[in-house]
């Protein structure tokens, strides 16, 4: 959708074409980008980044030679462009295509506009019937984003209006005007059909509002509802969102960031802010799958170890920040996982934003499972890479992904995919994932949060639970869960573990886990080692409590791990069974927007080797009672 440039290229032309790429690769607003606007003093943009515009720009204009590195502002580097094309006119090199952008149609423009500020694309590489999820990556927090933009570029006021059936940015565009009769015949040539041009819109609520009580009073906004709220004051979202969240909390809804008093076993003392006391609570909202987080050999480790070297080591690893147990703790986790080497990053988030926004750039391309952690979106959205998502666990879609970005030949791919989804329970595809990474020249990176600790024979994870240990490129974990302490870790071949030392920024500009949580580590790998019959046991208290649970009725979707999800799908009806059942006195999470997508409400159930049978018994009994009070299962 590069715009049309002739052998004499006037300037207007070429500098709306900077503008749009600076735009998309910055997320200024076009009239905030002038031609006098300095890269570095007025735009904050540095080297890294200038590098990354002067490649887009080339690849905009279709240019055949590299620009000059040294344009101060942007009507310098307008000129570089208009001198380049000039000279590959003046040597027969064919001019840059046309295509179709919509241009003449203000909604469409608005919309291939606002996606391109949104994701970082440039104006040729968005198709406007390409899928949004599948070809572009843009999913459902994005997808927000650019609707609320589009409907803020023309001039419409009120929220954005929830369009996320729309699967393309063309059928974006038709909805737009289908929903909002202030746009409707805006489009060229469209000619007002039964008087719709004289219809008079629907007032809309102002951003953050609520739409409306039902007769008892329920309110049904969402946290999506404060995300793309706009106003000049800043706060004024916050102020929005904390009237909301007070009525949540008033109903005993939203419950989350409750203080314990006590270690999380199978049971914990809570402090129950809304009711001002202390509860014990049976506990199936921890992650301490093994239980090691209350190991007396792992907590002797790390008060041994603080005493020895300090509460922590006050550099980054690089500058006075590794001490001999950091490296000894790379060693047993390459080991733990049977691979050559290992870099051990601050948390397990900031392991995939390192790692993947080290590895693949604006050319590349990340194809990602659409259910991935947001730590992966996120360090998707960092690297600046094309991404490509896929239908949850298909690797059909997969397969014509990898086969169209095959064809396009340019740059890598890297398949990333949780092992264990977070929220719904189940495993990865790792049998076909790495057969069509092999068929398609992809890497592929799998998450394994969830998995270290849980799957396989000894617990190491992903690729060992399917017998594909070294098949993986890049194993990734965290170690706030299984292995009870704090960071995150990437296992794979020692070259490329040492080039994710030097470029991952997550790395080399911040401090790494303090020399007592490492010690701590290396006592919870030893456990591991030395008391198999744990994870036995967890694997045991999984099968009872998920046989219970489906017994009864209940939706666990296709949990393999010890992640048991109760589907319930409408927000409201799981947060009321929520607050029913921690007034029974057992503590889970309740999971809504935006940890899954509206609709798709749950309460996750986590399970660990730490809690007895009586547990499981009284636990099932529980969620039962609950789910039939709130109606999500019927009354006998």
């Amino acid at each position: 959708m590069t715009n049309p440039v002739s052998t004499h290229p006037d300037t207007a032309r070429v500098h709306d074409g900077v503008v749009e790429v600076i735009a998309a690769r910055t997320l200024y607003d076009v009239g905030h980008l002038r031609p006098e606007s300095h890269f570095e003093a007025d735009l904050g943009i540095d080297s890294v980044i200038m590098e990354s515009v002067l490649l887009s720009v080339r690849e905009h204009f279709a240019l055949s030679a590299e620009l000059p590195a040294g344009p101060a502002t942007i009507g310098e580097l307008v000129d570089a462009v208009r001198a380049a094309l000039a000279a590959d006119a003046g040597s027969g090199a064919p001019a840059p295509a046309a295509t179709d952008a919509g241009a003449a149609d203000p909604v469409t423009e608005a919309v291939v506009a606002a996606a391109m500020r949104q994701t970082q694309y440039q104006r040729h590489q968005l198709d406007l019937d390409a899928d949004l999820e599948g070809e572009l990556g843009v999913d459902s927090v994005v997808l927000t984003s650019v609707v609320a933009e589009a409907t803020e570029r023309l001039g419409l006021t009120g929220p954005a209006p929830d369009l996320a059936g729309a699967t393309t940015l063309r059928a974006l565009a038709d909805a737009l005007r289908a929903c909002d009769p202030a746009v409707r015949n805006t489009a060229t040539g469209a000619e007002a059909a039964g008087g719709a041009g004289t219809d008079t819109p629907e007032p809309r609520r102002a951003p953050g509002s609520a739409p409306g009580p039902d007769p008892d009073g329920w309110d049904h906004r969402s946290m999506k509802d404060f995300t793309e709220q706009r106003d000049p004051d800043l706060f004024a979202k916050t102020r929005s969102f904390a009237g909301y969240l007070r009525s949540r909390e008033k109903d005993r809804l939203y419950w989350y960031g409750m203080p314990l008093h006590s270690k999380c076993g199978n049971r914990a003392v809570i402090f129950d802010e809304l009711e001002g006391r202390k509860r014990e609570f049976l506990m199936f909202a921890s992650n301490n799958y093994l239980g090691l987080a209350n190991h007396p050999g792992v907590i002797e480790a790390v008060v041994d170890a603080t005493r020895t070297y300090g509460a922590t080591h006050t550099g980054s690893r690089f500058i006075g920040g590794t001490n001999m147990l950091h490296k000894e703790l790379e060693r047993r986790l390459a080991a733990f996982k049977q691979r050559p080497a290992c870099i051990v990053y601050p948390g397990g988030y900031s392991a995939n934003l390192g790692a993947i926004s080290a590895l693949v750039k604006s050319y590349d391309t990340l194809v990602v499972d659409r259910l991935n952690h947001m730590s992966i979106v996120d360090g998707a959205r960092l690297s600046g890479a094309v991404r490509k998502i896929y239908r949850h666990n298909d690797m059909a879609d997969l397969e014509r992904i990898l086969s169209r970005s095959a064809a396009e030949g340019t740059g890598g791919r890297l398949i990333v995919a949780d092992g264990v989804f977070s929220m719904h329970g189940d495993v990865c595809d790792l049998p076909e994932i790495v057969r069509l990474a092999k068929e398609y020249d992809a890497r592929v990176m799998i998450d394994d949060a969830h998995s270290t600790g849980v799957l396989g024979v000894r617990g190491s994870g992903t690729a060992e639970h399917f017998g594909l240990k070294g098949e993986v490129d890049l194993e990734l974990g965290t170690m706030s869960k299984t292995l009870a302490g704090m960071g995150g870790f990437v296992v794979g071949e020692e070259e490329v573990v040492e080039y994710l030392r030097y470029y991952s920024n997550s790395y080399v500009f911040a401090a790494n886990i303090p020399a007592g949580v490492a010690a701590g580590l290396i006592a919870a790998i030893d456990v591991i080692e030395a008391e198999p019959e744990r994870l036995k046991r967890l694997w045991t208290n999984i099968g009872t409590l998920r046989g219970r649970l489906l017994e009864a009725g209940f939706d666990l979707e296709h949990s393999e791990s010890a992640i048991l999800p109760i589907v319930i799908g409408d927000e409201r009806r799981a947060m009321e069974m929520g607050r029913a059942v921690r007034a029974r006195g057992l503590f889970c999470q309740t999971v809504v927007y935006p940890g899954v997508p509206l609709g798709d409400a749950r309460l996750r159930v986590s399970v660990t080797c730490e809690h007895t049978p009586q547990d499981l018994d009284l636990a099932a009994e529980i969620f039962v009672d609950a789910a039939r009070e709130t109606g999500v299962l019927p009354t006998p």
